[in-house]
This record gives C-alpha cells, sequence and structure tokens, in this order.
C-alpha cells in the first residue's frame, strides 16, 4: 500500500524534523511512504479565512493531480472519528480489503483544514479532543501509522 502524508508546511525544528524521519525509516518496510508538504501561508497577513482558503486549494489541487481509483482520502480533523491504536490498525487493514492502495492522510496547518478539503475527504480521524500543533500532529500520525502496520503484522511493538 502506498501512504501519503499531506500537509502543510515544513519542520523547521530539528527535533520535529528527527521524530519525523525516523518513523518514515520504520515505515518504509511496511509502506510506500511518502511526505508531501505544500506551502503555508502567512495568517498574520492574509487572516484565518484566506489562508485556511489558500492553502485548502494548494491540497486539493495535489489530490486533483493524484487522484487514482484505490485512493482513499482521510483528513485530520478534531471532530472526527477517534479510535484507539488496535481498531485504527483494523480499519487501516480494511480499507486494504476494500481495496486501497493509496491512503491519503491531510494535515492541516496553523489554522486547520479548509471546509473543501475537509469535503473532499473521505473520512475524518481525530487524533484526540486536545489541540495539538501540526508538527506533532505529523509525527503522531506517523507513529500511529507505524503501530498501525505492527500490529496487523502481529509484531510486538505495540503494548
Amino acid at each position: 500500500m502506498k501512504a501519503s502524508v499531506l500537509t502543510v508546511g515544513k519542520l523547521k525544528e530539528a527535533y520535529w524534523r528527527d521524530a519525523a524521519e525516523e518513523y518514515a525509516k520504520r515505515l518504509a518496510s511496511y509502506l510506500d511512504l511518502e511526505i508531501v508538504e505544500v506551502q503555508d501561508r502567512d495568517c498574520d497577513k492574509l487572516g484565518i479565512g484566506r489562508t485556511r482558503d489558500e492553502e485548502g486549494a494548494e491540497l486539493l489541487k495535489w489530490l486533483a493531480r493524484n487522484a487514482s481509483g484505490g485512493m482513499r482520502v482521510m483528513a485530520l480533523d478534531i471532530a472526527g472519528k477517534q479510535r484507539d491504536s488496535v481498531d485504527f490498525a483494523k480499519h487501516i487493514e480494511a480499507l486494504k480489503v476494500a481495496g486501497c492502495s493509496h491512503l491519503v492522510c491531510i494535515i492541516g496547518g496553523a489554522v486547520g483544514l479548509s471546509d473543501e478539503v475537509l469535503a473532499a475527504a473521505d473520512e475524518r480521524v481525530s487524533l484526540g479532543l486536545a489541540t495539538w500543533p501540526h508538527n506533532l500532529a505529523r509525527v503522531m500520525l506517523l507513529e500511529q501509522l507505524y503501530r498501525a502496520c505492527r500490529i496487523a503484522h502481529k509484531h510486538p511493538y505495540h503494548k
């Protein structure tokens, strides 16, 4: 299965990059992973609505260019469905069985995802009710994807 993490902005601090790279390296044994970063916008100059819309337009362009029959789009959204790690692993496996060959996980920038991006997603998933910085959300998503792969392959990482 191919997995794309489509995200707004770059990881500027080395500790976020190191953590994300570590999970990406671990995931390479299980998934064809790509991290796609679209340019973040300056919210102070544009305002929240325009920032969200412009970042959303870039995400939607990427989705349109890469659309395929086996693609499943999962948006990270605080109002999305919460799953524990075992349920998340079962869900990913069920998507594979149903014909998903390309899972796209979208992480918004500092001001979240536009309504258009949320509408384009096949599903919304929440990492919990707390609000997380988008940099940390990327690391958490990669870790949960890795954990899901380990669970699915019955490896002892998950406790």
